[in-house]
């Protein structure tokens, strides 16, 4: 039987420090350990540079679940050829002192070389979902995403793994990913943790400058605009996508797509609906952001104009 969820009675750590895991085998271990003993584990997935909205999906995870592994990576595989990399936020440190405050239990450090040995030769594609706004354009991202977390599922089993909704298109194929290999694993999609300016948190912010930062609120402002529009009555999903761009036109700022969707199968809608879902992709500077509003559902974005680059995540 297993342990009752929040108990967190056994296994008891012998440090105040969550047990460091290297290799797939080792996280392995550690998870089949835990449920032998009984007990439920919660994984959330991560790249790193650890802020408020991971914060919250810990905590989340901690709350419904005997124990919990954080897993620290920046995946290679779900960057093509140009994108940001080498310039993705690290930082190690930090992000272990974070997840030591959260009560974690172990958190997951894998190289490179752990995750794709020299003679790996499988991939993992998603049909149909992948093909359009991120996956059009960022070509190789979803099955660089499809790959590490199928990887992570099998030497995890965990019974739950958390998400942040800020990646929408991503937590659809994490959830067909469960579904479809029979994993068994519980997809938890928790809400978009937005900083003092609307701004959706997110690792990359760390490298936008003040002016960006700024030139940045344009993103949750449009959202915000269309949540009101919604809220007013307005179901035309042409009206509410130019409510969008209307902000981010006032702004310089060029899109890559601004959609309403079906958060189902991301099919766009000509008339929305409560929990169709507004989708942005724009970049600012030399930083490519994302965003995402459920109509009806998720709280529309407040935006302190004070506020500007002084907010820091935290």
């Amino acid at each position: 039987m297993c342990a009752k969820v929040g108990s967190r009675t056994m296994l008891t750590r012998t440090t105040d420090s969550p047990a460091q895991l290297a290799t797939p085998t080792e996280l392995r271990r550690w998870a089949l350990r835990c449920h032998a003993a009984g007990m439920t584990v919660g994984l959330v997935p991560t790249m790193g540079a650890l802020h408020a909205g991971h914060r919250s999906l810990m905590r989340r995870a901690v709350s419904e679940c005997d124990r919990v592994v954080v897993s620290i990576f920046v995946n290679p595989a779900q960057f093509g050829p140009g994108e940001d990399f080498e310039r993705y936020p690290r930082a190690l440190a930090g992000d272990l002192a974070l997840v030591t405050e959260e009560r974690v239990d172990a958190v997951f450090v894998p190289s490179a070389g752990a995750i794709y040995p020299p003679t790996m030769s499988t991939g993992v594609t998603v049909h149909g979902i992948t093909q359009r706004f991120e996956g059009e354009f960022r070509p190789g991202h979803f099955e660089g995403v499809a790959l590490v977390v199928a990887k992570l599922f099998i030497s995890c089993r965990p019974d739950r793994a958390y998400f942040g909704r800020k990646d929408a298109q991503q937590c659809a194929v994490v959830t067909r990913i469960a579904e479809d290999l029979d994993t068994g694993v519980q997809v938890v999609v928790c809400p978009t943790v937005r900083d003092c300016d609307g701004l959706a948190l997110s690792s990359r912010n760390a490298n936008l400058t003040r002016e960006d930062r700024l030139q940045a609120r344009a993103i949750p402002t449009g959202l915000a605009a269309a949540a009101d529009l919604y809220a007013a009555g307005e179901r035309s999903s042409a009206g509410l996508r130019r409510a969008v761009e209307n902000e981010l036109d006032a702004a310089s700022i060029e899109a890559d797509y601004v959609a309403v969707v079906d958060s189902s199968d991301f099919a766009d809608v000509a008339t929305a609906r409560s929990g169709c879902e507004i989708l942005v992709a724009a970049r600012i500077g030399g930083t490519r952001l994302i965003d995402q509003l459920r109509l009806g559902l998720d709280k529309t974005p407040v935006i302190d104009g004070a506020a500007g680059a002084l907010c820091s995540g935290f």
